[in-house]
Parts: structure tokens; C-alpha cells; sequence
């Protein structure tokens, strides 16, 4: 893939899956939501989350991001360290709602809510990626 059709892949509302490591080396990996600004990917997660545990261990991660069957193939995995921050959460929260849901689902617009009330305990994790790698015929 050219830099075109990573920027364009990362731009689009898809399933990213985040691998982190245990503190044995073992990774996990979990599907999230996430946003590409250009230069580092974001997603949200709440600060009991196993993987900020794993992260405050390792902050090494890769985020990977796929084109689903049927389509031509390509992926592009991010791969770098991982900030957590606790201001800008709930606004990403927000924003990726909107992006992944129909939020004219009142249960949808419910969990968003509680998000809010409950913004003190969700976390943005943030991956500057030292390398990016993607799908090459």
C-alpha cells in the first residue's frame, strides 16, 4: 500500500485490534475503536481496563487495522509506545460514538451518558508509532 492508501484506510470507520503484552510476554489482543490524526492513533478505555495495567508495565503496542473479507486485501499495523492520559477521554469517547454508532439508539445514547457521568474513570490511550508496516502485493 502506498502512503494514500494507509492514510485513507486509517481514515475510515473500521475495528482496529490493539495488542499489548502481559507481564510475561504473552500478547492480548482486543478489538477498539480508534482515530488516526496523521501522525498517532487514538482509542478510549476505562482506567481498570487490563490493558492500561499492561500498558503502566509496557508501554509497547501495535494497532492493527484490516480490510474485511471480500474486499481487496490490505492492512496496516501501527507499532510504537502507548501515552495514557487522562484529559481528552471522554471528548474521543464522544467523538467516536457518533463515528461507530447509530446514536439515535436510545440504549447507544444511554451508554454515552453514563461515559460522561463517568468521565473521571476513562483513560485515552494514545500510540505514536515508531513504525507503521502495510499489506504489499
Amino acid at each position: 500500500m502506498n502512503a494514500a492508501e494507509v492514510e485513507a484506510l486509517l481514515g475510515e470507520t473500521r475495528l482496529g485490534i490493539l495488542t499489548t503484552l502481559r507481564a510475561d510476554g504473552f500478547p492480548v489482543s482486543v478489538p477498539v475503536w480508534f482515530e488516526w490524526d496523521g501522525e498517532r492513533a487514538r482509542c478510549f478505555t476505562t482506567v481498570t481496563s487490563a490493558k492500561v495495567g499492561r500498558l503502566r508495565r509496557d508501554a509497547r503496542a501495535s494497532l492493527l487495522v484490516a480490510r474485511n473479507a471480500g474486499e481487496p486485501e490490505g492492512w496496516v499495523a501501527l507499532e510504537g509506545e502507548v501515552s495514557i492520559r487522562e484529559e481528552g477521554a471522554i471528548e474521543l469517547a464522544e467523538r467516536l460514538a457518533q463515528r461507530y454508532w447509530d446514536l439515535a439508539d436510545t440504549d447507544h445514547r444511554a451508554t454515552v451518558e453514563r461515559w460522561r457521568q463517568q468521565s473521571g474513570h476513562l483513560r485515552l490511550l494514545e500510540l505514536a508509532p515508531g513504525e507503521i508496516r502495510s499489506y504489499h502485493d
